[in-house]
């Protein structure tokens, strides 16, 4: 059974890698990029700080960056644990898929740590935005999505990999959220 769901993870990260070209690469390395989304989080930390004052955007940074860590760091748990190539070190795929980065990072890839951050902090935000900022949850998920499949794109991450990583972000960031809320009660209005 997991031999075969693994099959078709390997089938579907090659059809999914090879819809790409080099017209499109730019635009996907720019995506996955976790520099670029710099100007996303800030915009992010302006609205938060808007709503919420300093005191609350304070922990509202100690909160994500305590999310992005343990994410981080499960990841590296998962990867190190289990040691699934990445697509680029798999000798089944690996002369048929295309690898868009000069590089192909660690040896290991499941699950995706950027995946897993993108997912967490999208929810994150759209759980403590969207009642004042209605389309902020479309455009963060948008997101999240763009830059988990910017994994497969690139080359480091079968699809699986990707999916575990949004659905680790997920569950994190529904946790991390019920924390801060249960914080926010300890603060004065």
């Amino acid at each position: 059974m997991l031999e075969e769901l693994i099959k078709y993870d390997k089938e579907l990260f090659v059809f999914l890698n090879n819809l790409g070209n080099p017209t499109w690469d730019a635009f996907w390395m720019f995506i996955t990029n976790k520099f670029s989304s710099i100007p996303l989080y800030l915009i992010l930390l302006m609205l938060a700080y808007r709503e919420l004052g300093l005191k609350k955007t304070i922990l509202l940074v100690v909160t994500v960056a305590v999310l992005v860590l343990v994410t981080d760091q499960l990841s590296n748990f998962f990867k190190y644990g289990l040691q699934r190539l990445r697509p680029c070190y798999d000798p089944d795929v690996n002369s048929v898929m295309r690898l868009v980065k000069d590089t192909c990072g660690g040896k290991f890839g499941y699950f995706s740590a950027h995946a897993a951050n993108s997912f967490a902090i999208a929810f994150f935000f759209t759980k403590l935005l969207s009642q004042k900022f209605r389309y902020i949850g479309i455009f963060l998920m948008v997101w999240a999505v763009l830059m988990a499949y910017s994994r497969i794109y690139i080359g480091v991450h079968f699809p699986l990999d990707v999916i575990t990583g949004g659905l680790f972000g997920l569950v994190l960031s529904w946790i991390a959220t019920k924390l801060y809320i249960f914080a926010l009660q300890k603060f004065p209005q």
